[in-house]
């Protein structure tokens, strides 16, 4: 079996165990051995190690998937996906996918992904998990739409180990034919008296055989759900409308913000409009560059149900996380543009120079110099300038403020949102970066 192997090629103990810790991201190939459809446009593939290693995580956590969309010649489209399984079985392991027919990736997921193919993945990352420990194990988990799965892989890995856990989770949904993992967790609440499962849909008006429950999240609607809200440790996750809904009727029932997880699967507006502008900035560079590929917004990150529903707020809902895709702007060909012929850093350049500082940060594509000091963070100084990079998570966890850095150095404190062979390119996250001299960046 493949854990003899591994364990075979430890030196002791203690070695075999580091195989099993989910403490840090680790790069690695995995082979699709199973897929599962879910419900109508979700996916469930199922992964194994290509060297026999188990895979650690904690439930909750996720994983960064490099996917060849443009073929095998081609640069692979990274996203983050939340795995879907529990880590109490990790000789595999699962991630779940939203089919968006206006993304590149996620499509091909489905169309592409079959036992045998073999792709490349970072992880685990994330803070949004489990206590590794926990005296009183009493849950709410929130989800809507695409936002189960996380919850999912927490769910299972309760179902999975002894104890008196008490789990309960409300669920919104766009359909009734909309809910993943439906006959699972119809099975799991049935048969474990720890875990309760309550569907609702919204503010759409209910088919006749519809025996869930209806309305937006509200703070009636957790009430009525779980009367002890107050006492239980909250998670949730879906689009930011929903989750700005959620984190504002909480403290209506008793919940305490130190009791409140949440994982974010849409950008705000203001980052979405970032994104937009990124886009029409990019293709004056490159007009003719290969179709605008999608960017991860981790954290991650699902896409919301634009027709309302779960949505609680006007807030624009996207695909973020997992199978969730917002525009990125396009890759120029080396070719198309020498951006280190543009200016190099200093006061000499022919770009106008801005703020105050020791360092200068030189924006090729923005034509503008930015003054920086050594211990100011690189993303926070050039948003304050005027420039535009995409961001989500800004804690360095899932890769969406990636760029290149022509000259410079810079100090940068990741938690796993960039692989070595892309920082080995010059591409760092500006997120969780200072300087720590002038620097050239391509942005």
């Amino acid at each position: 079996m493949p854990w003899n192997r591994v364990l075979a090629a430890s030196a002791g103990p203690a070695d075999a165990a580091s195989a099993l810790g989910p403490w840090y991201p680790q790069e690695f190939q995995a082979e699709c051995v199973e897929t599962i459809p879910e419900s109508v446009d979700m996916m469930t593939f199922v992964f194994r190690r290509t060297d026999g290693a188990p895979f650690a995580f904690r439930a909750g956590q996720y994983i960064n998937v490099e996917v060849p969309v443009n073929g095998s010649d081609a640069d692979p489209v990274s996203r983050s996906y939340s795995l879907s399984s529990a880590p109490t079985v990790p000789w595999t392991f699962a991630i779940t996918v939203k089919r968006d027919e206006a993304g590149l990736v996620s499509p091909w997921m489905h169309d592409s992904v079959r036992p045998g193919t073999v792709l490349e993945m970072l992880g685990p990352v994330g803070a949004f998990h489990l206590p590794d420990y926990d005296r009183r194990a009493r849950f709410l988990f929130l989800a809507a739409g695409s936002g189960i799965t996380p919850l999912m892989s927490m769910i299972r890995t309760i179902h999975s180990l002894p104890g008196q856990a008490d789990a309960i989770l409300l669920y919104h949904g766009a359909a009734p034919d909309r809910f993943a993992f439906a006959d699972e967790l119809a099975f799991l609440s049935r048969a474990d008296f720890r875990i309760r499962v309550v569907y609702a849909l919204g503010d759409r008006t209910p088919p006749g055989d519809w025996h869930g429950a209806v309305g937006r999240i509200s703070a009636d609607l957790i009430d009525a759900v779980a009367p002890d809200a107050n006492g239980r440790q909250v998670y949730a996750c879906g689009p930011q409308g929903y989750l700005d809904a959620a984190t504002a009727c909480l403290p209506r029932v008793g919940v305490d913000d130190t009791s409140v997880y949440v994982e974010y699967f849409s950008g705000s507006s203001v980052t979405l409009r970032e994104y937009a502008e990124e886009i029409a900035v990019a293709e004056e560079f490159a007009a003719s560059a290969d179709e605008i590929s999608d960017q991860p917004v981790v954290l991650d990150l699902y896409e919301g149900e634009r027709d309302g529903g779960e949505a609680a707020t006007d807030v624009p809902t996207v695909a973020v996380h997992a199978e969730a895709e917002v525009p990125a702007p396009p890759e120029v060909p080396a070719a198309a543009l020498d951006l280190r012929e543009l200016a190099s850093p200093g006061e000499d350049a022919a770009f106008d120079t801005v703020g105050s500082g020791a360092l200068t940060l030189c924006f090729v594509r923005s034509r503008l110099n930015v003054r920086i000091d050594p211990e100011a963070n690189i993303l926070a100084t050039a948003r304050e300038a005027g420039i535009r990079i995409g961001a989500n998570c800004q804690v360095g966890m899932c890769g969406s403020c990636k760029v290149v850095r022509l000259e410079g150095e810079v100090e940068m404190n990741h938690q796993g949102g960039i692989r070595a062979r892309e920082i080995e390119a010059g591409k760092f996250l500006p997120c969780c970066s200072t300087a720590r001299s002038d620097l050239v960046i391509d942005a």
